[in-house]
């Protein structure tokens, strides 16, 4: 088989492989959200105020992510931090962010939901 052969499955392979991992991913960061509890993590949800306030876990603070950079200053560098969003696209990038600002323990959860 060539290339061209290929090649109009090559898109439809890469987006199911792109799904697969986000869904193990999802998976394995639900799995260690208890013992992350318990070690006393914040969770923090990046999505807009508006869309916190419509429902949220139980507990969770809501830092939108424009805000990240600046309010970092408020959370434990030490301390688990646990993130979630709508999709875990705002979660991902929030994660980046205070990885690059020196935070050690950060989990991107994904939608809250999985946070339940």
């Amino acid at each position: 088989m060539d290339i061209q052969t290929l090649q109009p499955y090559l898109l439809p392979a890469l987006i199911a492989g792109h799904l697969i991992l986000r869904r193990f991913r999802a998976n394995a960061a639900r799995k260690k959200l208890p013992a992350l509890a318990a070690e006393g993590a914040v969770f923090v949800d990046v999505r807009t105020p508006e869309e916190f306030a419509a429902r949220n876990r139980p507990g969770s603070i809501n830092i939108p992510l424009a805000e990240i950079p600046a309010r970092a200053k408020n959370l434990d560098k030490n301390s688990p931090v646990v993130l979630c969003c709508a999709s875990g696209a705002r979660s991902g990038m929030a994660a980046g962010i205070l990885k690059s600002m020196g935070f050690r323990n950060v989990t991107n959860a994904g939608p809250w939901q999985n946070t339940l």
